[in-house]
């Protein structure tokens, strides 16, 4: 067969064989799949700063610890209020002609999942302190210390960007530990993963293997009529503020014995948990926690009794009722 004894008709045959097989296969389906799914109504383009922090994201590896996908499955639904779709990622273009993008969906969890990381952790400041060093804020945390993305100055500029960092994570260094833009940029980009709304009349899809809810009766019934104030403090709370109530000396201030969560001015308490708080210089800006995340008078009410019935603080218990109002009353003088 003289078609096989000749190497330049079978290398030619073969290329465009593999040429064939790999546009049928991956090619046209490929970008039969980019037309058909596009990005949700409201998905917002990375702004600059968020593109060079998404770069920065790939170049640092952390798309090998950190997904950026909640499954169907009910053991998820804390990363995200539904199921990841194609239309989520249907934004994610290639990074240059030569280049695809890394696969930001992920394929492991040595870290939490960051598809809603923007709602559950919007402070810049807890961002930053946590980039420095993990162990800052999450003591059992295995995630590396990036430190090259921050500098020290006796005497910062202005507009430089102050990490409020606790004396036992600083080495021993003096002066003022400034974030440098590339942290800034790479914050930027964790900042803007937030789940998109599904447009109305849209179901989203359901977790599976959901777990059963005890069935209560009585008085019983009627203690568990709130959510659980622990698990909102745990996921919502306690990552700038601690398991011990404590806080974080120069970073995050304590609950245990303040008197914002002992006192009696419920109004700025409940305002703090919605809208956030700027406490500078003494400590970071506290983000609007309860607003994205869309706390109910519930869960407001919930984590403002687990608040004030832990770390040896005894202050009255609130209602769902006392909530509402004061809810009702701050959206009114904030024009919202």
């Amino acid at each position: 067969m003289e078609f096989f004894d000749n190497h330049k008709k079978l290398f030619t045959a073969a290329a465009l064989l593999f040429i064939g097989l790999t546009t049928l296969v991956a090619i046209l389906p490929a970008i039969r799949n980019q037309q058909n799914n596009k990005p949700l109504p409201g998905a917002t383009v990375l702004s600059n700063d968020a593109a060079k922090g998404k770069a920065l994201y790939i170049a640092n590896g952390c798309v090998a610890c950190h997904t950026q996908q909640v499954r169907n499955v009910e053991m998820d639904k804390h990363w995200g209020s539904r199921p990841s779709l194609a239309a989520d990622y249907a934004g994610i273009a290639r990074t240059d002609l030569w280049r695809n993008t890394a696969t930001l969906m992920g394929t492991e969890r040595t870290g939490p999942d960051l598809t809603d990381i923007g709602n559950r952790q919007p402070s810049r400041d807890w961002n930053l302190v946590h980039l420095y060093n993990p162990r800052t804020v999450v003591k059992e945390s295995v995630m590396p210390a990036y430190p090259w993305l921050f500098t020290t100055k006796q005497e910062p500029d202005t507009g430089d960007v102050i990490v409020n960092v606790p004396a036992a994570f600083r080495n021993n260094q003096d002066g003022k530990i400034v974030a440098t833009k590339d942290a800034l940029y790479l914050v930027a980009y964790l900042q803007s993963l937030k789940q998109q709304k599904l447009p109305e009349a849209t179901a989203p899809p359901e977790f599976l293997y959901k777990r059963e809810a005890k069935k209560t009766s009585g008085n019983e019934g009627e203690k568990s009529s709130l959510p659980d104030g622990k698990a909102l403090y745990v996921a919502n709370c306690q990552t700038c503020h601690q398991e011990n109530g404590e806080g974080l000396p120069g970073a995050f201030p304590p609950l245990k014995g303040s008197k914002i969560v002992t006192g009696d001015n419920l109004e700025l308490y409940v305002d703090i948990i919605m809208n956030g708080y700027d406490a500078r210089p003494e400590y970071g800006v506290m983000a609007a926690v309860g607003a994205n995340m869309g706390f109910t008078e519930k869960e407001v009410a919930a984590i403002i009794n687990y608040e004030r019935s832990n770390w040896g603080n005894n202050a009255k218990q609130v209602t769902p009722e006392e909530i509402k109002k004061l809810l009702d009353f701050i959206k009114l003088k904030s024009g919202n």
